[in-house]
């Protein structure tokens, strides 16, 4: 019996060649580091740092390409990532993770 795969589900919706979530995920997760690293810069020296912005940006793009790559292999890395967390979170075995 043949079936259908939807389109929604075998296409997630994407920015930038990563999957929405993991884009988002990852912009909110470097934008906490960034500004815990920026507290800590002012605490430590005293005065606002140059190129930590830079850097981040540069960080962001590494970490968005590499993102992009690995969904190019896999097009649902996102809902195995989430589903993972979730089995974690809900102290399931590690023998139905993987």
């Amino acid at each position: 019996m043949k079936q259908k795969v939807l389109k929604a589900l075998a296409n997630p919706p994407r920015i930038f060649y990563v999957p929405y979530s993991l884009a988002i995920l990852n912009f909110i997760v470097l934008f906490i580091l960034f500004i815990v690293a920026l507290i800590c810069f002012l605490l430590i020296t005293g005065n606002i740092p140059t190129l930590l912005p830079l850097f981040f940006i540069g960080v962001l793009c590494l970490t968005h390409s590499i993102l992009g790559i690995y969904s190019k292999k896999d097009s649902q890395i996102a809902q195995l990532i989430f589903s993972s967390f979730f089995l974690f979170k809900n102290k399931v075995p590690r023998k139905l993770v993987v």
